[in-house]
């Protein structure tokens, strides 16, 4: 990985306000003195704003699980890009798997948020791509990621110096236990590159696009996923929960090897 790694925790549903709070205050302790790359946490909506509270002076940023394409309007129970930078965040997970399979969030969706996104140059779109099982089986993969990167992106400005995140987490992998093999991992990167270098030309993917991973990382396999090259750091789910264990994932991103 190259300089500068980005490690992302997602919460997901699995914490009530208090036990979200808890974390937080034990992930900014653990982190007070990191510096190997860019952090963040995704907590649930409601814990959003305390979150932040709790993580301000630390290098741990705020992020959230999900946003809408609409900057205000009658939308019962959505969120706005505007509102969740009002607390606080620099992240948003867009598109992630959980939401394509039960809530059928399509890639028409989300383009339409990516790009509302866009409009605000201080909220980083982590855009999800990935394949399932059958696709896998049937060796699809290639295909289904150029036509997730291409119907997610294809047609939008990237304005300046914006960044834009693409979390590679082949569906299969998640919340299994077991992460993908990491040549497997970097060779579904490399597709990624390759269609991004297509659509945007060399010089806009390396200034403002990275793509990282997802899927059952844990301190016990991460050391197969810190060198490869195309791999610029971490989305995290179960390991993100316990402060301790985020930390190790992080210290061995941003230190290329295995912690002891």
């Amino acid at each position: 990985m190259k300089n500068n790694k980005i490690i992302i925790a997602n919460w997901k549903m699995k914490l009530s306000l208090a036990e979200s709070l808890d974390l937080a205050r034990a992930v900014k302790e653990k982190f007070k003195d990191f510096s190997g790359g860019q952090v963040a946490v995704c907590p649930n909506f409601i814990s959003l704003k305390e979150v932040g509270d709790i993580l301000k002076g630390s290098p741990v940023k705020l992020g959230a699980q999900n946003v809408f394409w609409e900057e205000s309007g009658a939308y019962t129970g959505e969120i706005s890009p505007r509102q969740i930078l009002e607390a606080g965040c620099s992240y948003v997970i867009i598109g992630h798997s959980e939401r394509r399979k039960y809530l059928n969030v399509n890639y028409e969706m989300i383009h339409k948020t990516i790009k509302t996104v866009l409009s605000f140059p201080d909220l980083v779109p982590v855009v999800c791509v990935g394949e399932n099982w059958d696709e896998r089986k049937t060796d699809r993969r290639d295909y289904v990621l150029f036509d997730q990167v291409q119907q997610a992106l294809s047609g939008l400005n990237i304005p300046g110096e914006q960044k834009i995140i693409i979390a590679y987490e082949p569906i299969w992998a998640i919340g299994s236990g077991t992460a993908i093999e990491p040549a497997e991992a970097e060779y579904a990167h490399k597709i990624i590159r390759i269609t991004l270098n297509d659509m945007f030309g060399l010089k806009v993917v390396s200034n403002n696009f990275s793509v990282i991973y997802g899927g059952s990382i844990n301190s016990h396999n991460v050391k197969g996923f810190t060198g490869l090259e195309d791999i610029q750091g971490l989305l995290v789910g179960g390991a993100g929960l316990d402060a301790e264990e985020f930390f190790q994932v992080a210290k061995s991103v941003a230190s290329g090897k295995e912690e002891d």
